[in-house]
């Protein structure tokens, strides 16, 4: 069993977090600075873009994908099919004390063995949380969304298969452009390092994303980067390009390619490299994170 008897290893780990949280309360801070400058006509239509929208709705990319791997031989048991559902219920039409609006989330990843002889389902991890969300306008008429969320992720199996870790998380979503969408998220992760021996330093402490309409309506690329513990090491990249043949129809066709760690909590530790093709449901607006 692991066991971590290190006291200066300790000392470093809690200093991570103390630097990550003065980070995030600066940029919540200088957010909060901003504030005078934005006028309550601005604040009223910034709170409507949450409201315009259903009060369950998508949260992140519903997709269901299908792939090869582009750094190994391929063979029926290393393809597969990688699909998520994930959606999103706003608890109150009106925000609560300091502007924010109540969230509950969930979001399910599958990757599903199909072309193995008898189609087992190789993962599934679980994603439920609750969020408050900070809708606001930067200077500049640029909409900005401020989130705090308490989450949970695991693979729901016992014994050694088990994968769990618990994360609070503080972000900031912005549209600065027409076409440029970018986000910036940071975290502590709540890791039970017996059952999950280094699984900290895969997750990592952060992410960041960001969403380009090449031609806004038909075609769009995303890209997110988790940054995992160390200097180089670990860590992911996901990228997709989208087409959307329909403009009035909210579906895409996705070329997906992954490269990194933790795609999966069952095989954290393992680097893969996947390129994956399929249909994508995107949120209609700016996603709350």
């Amino acid at each position: 069993m692991y066991q971590n008897n290190n006291p200066n290893l300790d000392y470093r780990m809690r200093s991570k977090y103390l630097l990550i949280f003065i980070i995030l309360f600066s940029i919540t801070v200088n957010s909060q600075i901003l504030e005078p400058i934005i006028e309550s006509k601005k604040d009223f239509r910034a709170a409507d873009s949450l409201l315009k929208e259903p009060s369950f709705s998508v949260h992140r990319d519903n997709y269901f994908l299908t792939g090869i791997p582009i750094n190994k031989h391929v063979t029926s048991d290393n393809a597969d099919v990688k699909y998520q559902v994930s959606f999103k219920l706003r608890l109150n039409s009106e925000p609560l004390w300091g502007g924010f609006f109540p969230y509950l989330m969930y979001t399910q990843k599958a990757f599903w063995d199909i072309y193995a002889s008898s189609k087992p389902f190789e993962e599934i991890n679980f994603n439920p949380g609750v969020a408050i969300v900070r809708p606001f306008y930067l200077k500049g008429g640029r909409l900005t969304y401020g989130a705090i969320s308490l989450e949970h992720e695991s693979n729901g199996r016992d014994s050694i298969y088990s994968r769990t870790w618990n994360m609070l998380a503080f972000s900031l979503k912005s549209q600065i452009s027409p076409r440029w969408i970018v986000g910036l998220r940071g975290w502590f992760p709540l890791v039970d390092k017996d059952d999950n021996p280094g699984l900290t330093k895969y997750v990592g402490y952060g992410e960041a994303s960001a969403t380009y309409q090449i031609q806004p309506g038909r075609w769009s690329a995303d890209i997110l980067f988790r940054k995992g513990s160390g200097l180089i090491n670990y860590g992911s990249l996901q990228t997709q390009l989208n087409w959307r043949p329909y403009k009035n129809e909210n579906y895409y066709l996705t070329l997906q390619w992954f490269v990194g760690y933790t795609e999966s909590l069952i095989y954290y530790q393992e680097h893969r490299s996947m390129i994956r093709l399929g249909f994508t449901i995107k949120p209609e607006n700016m996603g709350i994170f």
